[in-house]
């Protein structure tokens, strides 16, 4: 695992060697092994990486690395599992170089030598983020992986073209613009994560899952994303054409995520796998530890709050499976001790709380060992969260009602007196069902229930903010208001795993797991996300998926073969962390210090008197806003890092002086 960056400019910069190094410099923690660069000074191009060295540890690793043709440069972030079948296939055919070590990179330098570049995407099965540069066309090419496990932003500083792995790269560049995008900044607050292809920053782009692009003209041109791997039509296949469910599809998928697990199992450095004690990283950890001859290194970590601990799960089936297994549990003070540092390993606002634990679980993975695999994507492909079945039952209920019917509960389940009454209901229940925050849900359930398409009804369930243009001052709007477009499916089930790999998986979870992981320069691998298990995913009928209400059924029938059935079987829990709790006690001060009336309103970003409403039903016990509350705190903290690095809130907002005010006086009203 490495990270990358450079530019293109037609500029004839004297300063271009320095800036490269600025640039490189800043993505350290991403490889701490190795650092190269490389400069053609005459063409304006300058390439930067970072190297934490997997596969060949040697220098004959090295990157920037040249083609044996001396045609090609590239800069190369990630691992091609398939890289020793693709190196059999280049000496069969006798197109393989005098080979200078064993690295997947020169490989898949040799590869696109003879092939061309986009058969070798099509031919390579990895995770990856790389850019190219074509001595001969004198054109760059940027790409990334086809689920997007490898993070790449590119776009200008200036007149100047800059990529990179992370933004704090580009943002060392000193035409670099810091001026916040309003709509990713509205998106933020629905979503909790900035959704590509945007960036927060104006100006700056993520490159999409699974496409390339081409840069020309000294970076003056930017050509449009092509994809070289479809998802929407490979899931449509799919679904078209499933397969016999059974005995069958189980040994079939046995077989593919045994080989998924073993490719990604090769390692010149000490490896080992993140274990939760849930169906997705038991049955990773099972399938490592039957195909090992030695105890595979686990780790987990837990939490004093009972409510939200995992770890005894875990131990009890790392004790079967037979894992040398290491635990470490995390306080409230340990949270305390990272806020600091969560802007600057993100670079973006990013409010999934679920970045503590993994950054924490981590930090200590990488204590022990070099690359460790997880249990990722297991619920987009097989249908593992709640929100699958409570959402295929309310689109349900929702189309048997007549529209005139449909509208008017919907509306009703968004007046005020609505939620009263569920809140005096709720205070004659049982104790056990009073944290329901029945009221809290009435409006999102209205709101829901008046969509019309699957495509509106899924982005309601998935929305962390109700109505995030009403918060956002001079918001420029949500571009996901529409359908999202591919395949439309008859059950709406597949619909939403359809858009959480899409969405949800790129831009959020994998976004967690680079950050987290890099930041302590861990390299982490998915077998769930080998695209041959993910198409082969989209043919197992629904059946085998969801099962009486309950997700990731052949998994769970798959992982029965290695581990105890009692061992593993119990409501899903997720990778959280009490906040709720936590802003009540622990993190009151620091909120209500980023939340003060005033100074919101001095920054002319949301509007102070919705964040002071929120923050005061929370606090009277209302309402149950916490995690609103966490989308603000986390762009607000991230602000105050930005800003230090800024000459004034209105450079980070792209307005004059005079328009700022303006903004700031209407939203002290």
């Amino acid at each position: 695992m490495c990270g990358l960056t450079g530019f293109w400019t037609s500029d004839r910069r004297s300063d271009a060697s320095a800036i490269l190094a600025a640039m490189t410099a800043s993505i350290a923690h991403r490889g701490p092994d190795d650092s190269g660069v490389w400069l053609d000074a005459e063409a304006g191009i300058a390439l930067g990486h970072r190297r934490l060295a997997i596969i060949d540890v040697s220098a004959a690793g090295h990157q920037p690395m040249h083609s044996a043709s001396g045609r090609y440069i590239i800069v190369y972030n990630g691992e091609i599992y398939n890289h020793h079948d693709l190196r059999r296939e280049l000496e069969a055919v006798g197109a393989a170089p005098s080979w200078r070590g064993h690295s997947d990179t020169e490989v898949l330098l040799a590869a696109i030598d003879h092939w061309g570049f986009e058969q070798t995407l099509e031919r390579a099965n990895g995770m990856f983020a790389l850019a190219l540069w074509d001595r001969q066309r004198r054109v760059l090419t940027l790409a990334r992986d086809r689920l997007g496990e490898k993070p790449l932003y590119y776009g200008r500083a200036g007149e100047d073209f800059v990529f990179g792995s992370e933004l704090k790269a580009l943002a060392r560049h000193p035409k670099f613009e810091r001026q916040i995008d309003r709509a990713a900044l509205t998106e933020y607050f629905r979503y909790a994560y900035v959704p590509a292809p945007r960036s927060i920053w104006q100006r700056i782009g993520k490159l999409p899952p699974a496409h390339f692009v081409e840069i020309r003209d000294n970076g003056r041109t930017i050509g449009q994303p092509t994809a070289y791997w479809d998802f929407a039509a490979a899931a449509a296949h799919g679904a078209a054409n499933p397969v016999a469910g059974g005995t069958e599809a189980l040994e079939t998928l046995d077989g593919l995520l045994k080989d998924a697990v073993l490719r990604r199992m090769e390692a010149d450095v000490p490896l080992g796998s993140l274990l939760s004690g849930g169906i997705d990283s038991s049955l990773i950890a099972a399938l490592m530890q039957a195909q090992s001859a030695r105890p595979v290194r686990t780790f987990t970590i837990g939490f004093d709050d009972p409510r939200f601990n995992e770890a005894r799960h875990a131990k009890a089936v790392a004790e079967h499976l037979g894992t040398d297994h290491t635990e470490l549990y995390v306080t409230a003070q340990d949270a305390l001790d990272l806020l600091p540092r969560l802007p600057s390993i993100w670079d973006e606002p990013f409010a999934d709380s679920s970045q503590m634990p993994t950054y924490l679980v981590s930090a200590l993975t990488r204590r022990h060992v070099t690359v460790c695999l997880s249990g990722d994507g297991g619920d987009e492909l097989f249908g593992g969260y709640n929100r699958y079945a409570a959402g295929m039952r309310l689109w349900t209920a929702a189309k048997g009602l007549p529209g005139p019917v449909r509208g008017a509960v919907a509306r009703a389940l968004q007046r005020p007196g609505a939620a009263g009454a569920a809140d005096a209901l709720m205070r004659l229940a049982p104790s056990r069902h009073r944290q329901l925050g029945l009221a809290d849900r009435l409006p999102r359930l209205g709101q829901a229930i008046g969509e019309t398409s699957p495509d509106g009804m899924y982005r309601r369930l998935v929305s962390q903010t109700m109505d995030p243009e009403a918060l956002v001052l001079n918001s420029a709007g949500d571009s996901r208001s529409g359908s999202a477009g591919g395949p439309q499916f008859d059950d709406f089930r597949q619909r939403m795993m359809y858009l959480d790999t899409l969405t949800y998986l790129p831009d959020d979870i994998l976004v967690k797991v680079d950050r987290a992981g890099m930041a302590v320069s861990l390299e982490g691998r998915i077998p769930f996300l080998d695209h041959r298990v993910v198409e082969y995913a989209w043919q197992l009928p629904m059946s085998e998926k969801v099962r009486e209400g309950t997700g990731k059924h052949i998994l769970r029938e798959l992982l029965y073969r290695y581990v105890p059935k009692a061992l593993v079987e119990r409501p899903k829990m997720g990778f959280a962390v009490p906040v709720e709790t936590w802003l009540r006690t622990d993190l009151r001060d620091w909120a209500e210090e980023l939340l003060a009336f005033s100074r919101v309103a001095s920054e002319g970003f949301l509007n102070p008197h919705h964040v002071q409403a929120l923050w005061s039903d929370f606090i009277a016990g209302r309402r149950r806003t916490h995690v609103q509350l966490w989308t603000i705190l986390m762009f607000q903290a991230w602000l105050e890092a930005s800003r230090s690095d800024t000459d004034s809130v209105e450079r980070l907002s792209g307005m004059g002086a005079d328009a700022a005010r303006d903004q700031r006086a209407v939203a002290a009203g």
